[in-house]
């Protein structure tokens, strides 16, 4: 992009949408040269009346971190003006704790123990268990759980409200199941025959739990596994 010289760059571009304003934001500048800015062109463009319209505001910062402090500061200017609000503030970049908060949310915990009677273990993110889940033992994951043994106490999936994670295991007699806010304690189509044979439990269409064949899961969740190509 050529500028001309003597012209100063914008760095604050407002456009209207259907659903209010977009006001993009230079990130290459200095956080108070953007203020500086921001104040000027709503103080410009937006000085409405008190019976003006409620317009949503979103504001994009590009690759700008921007601190708790310095977000309300831009929050504050924009609600200076009465009929703006802000709806949302998106930025390309996250701090060190975001980032490690969703690592954890997406992967695997891999433990080998026996859960037993009174005993809960409680993951981020998937859970495999190379091991048993006693009667009375509890096993909670945000994600999947894989139980490479006997599940015979409780599992609870998707706990924050993911209807689509699953529970499986090598031998599936749990005495209660739970799928985010789901529960079956003894699922209807449960085959007690069936002993050799690893099986899952999702949440189907009618938002119930139902045990099937561990082979069902690569249909029912396409995307479970991340690995790229297969095997």
């Amino acid at each position: 992009m050529n500028i001309v010289k003597g012209q100063k760059q914008q760095l604050v571009t407002i456009k209207g949408t259907k659903d209010g304003l977009t006001l993009h934001l230079d990130d290459q500048c200095s956080f108070r040269e953007l203020v500086g800015e921001l104040t000027d062109k709503l103080a410009l463009n937006h000085s409405h009346g008190e019976d003006s319209p409620l317009l949503a505001v979103r504001l994009k910062v590009g690759n700008r971190y921007l601190t708790k402090i310095q977000e309300e500061e831009l929050r504050t200017i924009i609600r200076s003006k009465k009929h703006l609000i802000v709806d949302s503030i998106e930025s390309n970049v996250i701090s060190k704790k975001e980032a490690k908060e969703i690592k954890q949310k997406n992967e695997i915990v891999s433990v080998t123990k026996i859960v037993r009677s009174g005993q809960v273990l409680k993951v981020d993110g998937d859970l495999l268990l190379i091991g048993d889940v006693n009667p009375g033992g509890t096993v909670i994951a945000e994600g999947n759980i894989f139980v490479l043994g006997s599940l015979r106490g409780i599992a609870h999936a998707g706990f924050h409200g993911n209807n689509e994670a699953v529970i499986a295991a090598s031998l599936m007699k749990p005495s209660q199941l739970r799928i985010s806010n789901i529960m079956n304690r003894a699922p209807d189509n449960h085959k007690e025959d069936e002993q050799n044979e690893m099986e899952c439990a999702y949440v189907d269409e009618n938002e119930t739990i139902v045990i099937d064949r561990l082979q069902q899961l690569m249909h029912l969740r396409p995307n479970l596994t991340r690995l790229e190509g297969g095997i």
